[in-house]
């Protein structure tokens, strides 16, 4: 397929004034995208199962006043401060040993979250929550308030109005109702990009693509797909989450050569058995590859219940004794008489989950008898608790 171009065919250096190596990119560009749309639709593309070493988002953190809020404000001392602070900073001085308790006014915390290549002059969402006793910060607006990363530097300002979806509401006898969180609010765009942060992408020679994933087989399948696109050895698996590709020096081309690794298909392989139990809720997730081997198990339910029938005990006339109440427990202890089942070589999940259901095991049974099998070594598994 390569060999029926010409390099006059594929591209005019005449006018484009590319040198012989860059018209081979252009090429290769063109086989990796046809690749890409040919491949399975049971696969994924390497842009949902992987990311580029160094373009990531960056967390900001800043303090700030809401105002606005009616009654429903901080009662702290630290927001008077900060108020007297900015208003100090504003050009208004308040006499000493005033302490503006200003009940529509709130101290908050700011998170943003600055995308990988933002710049400056860019709107970021910010959400904004309450770090005082404020009721509510519902019809409330954020004042200017700078945004740092974690080397202390100003990235971003926030301002404007919050979007709270929260409800509270009380009565004078003391009834109470809160819908969602009202100390929490979120501003659209409320964030001005200030500052760029420099990334690794338009340095070198080479990309990293980590997995979201760690795998020895699906990093090397992602090296594999790669080298057979792009020419053998373009592509290096280091280790289960990272493989470097080489790629060009020129950022546009760069640019150009990470879309097309980014749309190629490949199948990542299956994860590890494992049996997932969250302790919390009480729910079991048993991915497709755990196997069990030859077992049999017998699962019963032991109720005990006890009811207290108490008896009145009534003297004879005349005999001068008197009423007394005497205690009676009635004690019951039933089984039920669950039937043993049997677990085949090697049986899928399925089979498991039909095999569970018949005895009517509960979440809670399901656990006590896939711990049971991993001890017997019939199950061969990660069992995870979370």
């Amino acid at each position: 397929m390569v060999s029926a171009y010409t390099d006059t065919q594929i591209f005019q250096a005449k006018d484009f004034d590319m040198n012989i190596s860059d018209k081979r990119f252009i090429l290769l560009f063109v086989l990796g995208m046809s690749f890409s749309f040919s491949a399975p639709v049971y696969a994924e593309r390497i842009k949902d199962i992987a990311s580029i070493e160094g373009v990531r988002s960056n967390q900001l953190v800043g303090y700030g006043l809401v105002v606005g809020l009616g009654t429903s404000g901080d009662k702290t001392t630290f927001t008077g401060q900060s108020l007297r602070n900015m208003m100090t900073r504003l050009g208004i001085t308040l006499p000493p040993g005033v302490d503006p308790k200003a009940k529509n006014i709130a101290a908050v915390a700011i998170q943003a979250e600055l995308p990988a290549f933002a710049k400056s002059g860019q709107a970021i969402d910010v959400t904004v929550s309450s770090i005082g006793d404020a009721k509510s910060l519902r019809g409330g607006s954020l004042l200017m308030s700078p945004l740092k990363g974690a080397d202390g530097q100003v990235y971003a300002i926030a301002q404007g109005s919050l979007i709270v979806s929260g409800l509270s509401a009380s009565g004078q006898d003391g009834s109470h109702i809160t819908v969602n969180n009202p100390n929490v609010g979120r501003i659209p765009n409320g964030a001005t990009v200030e500052r760029t942060v420099n990334t690794s992408f338009t340095e070198g020679d080479a990309l990293v693509f980590n997995l979201h994933s760690s795998d020895f087989t699906t990093a090397n399948r992602v090296a594999e797909t790669i080298n057979k696109v792009l020419g053998e050895n373009t592509a290096r698996a280091i280790d289960a989450t990272s493989i470097r590709v080489s790629a060009p020096v020129n950022p546009n081309q760069k640019v150009t050569f990470a879309s097309v690794i980014e749309n190629m298909i490949v199948t990542p392989d299956d994860a590890p058995a494992r049996v997932i139990v969250n302790s919390r809720t009480g729910t079991v997730v048993i991915n497709g590859k755990v196997r069990v081997q030859p077992a049999a198990v017998s699962h019963g339910s032991l109720t005990v219940t006890i009811s207290e029938s108490p008896q009145v005990s009534q003297p004879n006339a005349l005999s001068g004794g008197q009423t007394a109440i005497t205690p009676k427990s009635n004690i019951k202890v039933s089984e039920e008489k669950n039937h043993m089942f049997v677990f085949n070589p090697g049986v899928s999940l399925d089979e498991i989950v039909k095999a569970v259901n018949e005895v009517g095991a509960s979440p809670s049974d399901l656990v006590a008898i896939l711990e049971a099998l991993r001890s017997a070594g019939s199950l061969h598994a990660e069992l995870m608790v979370i």
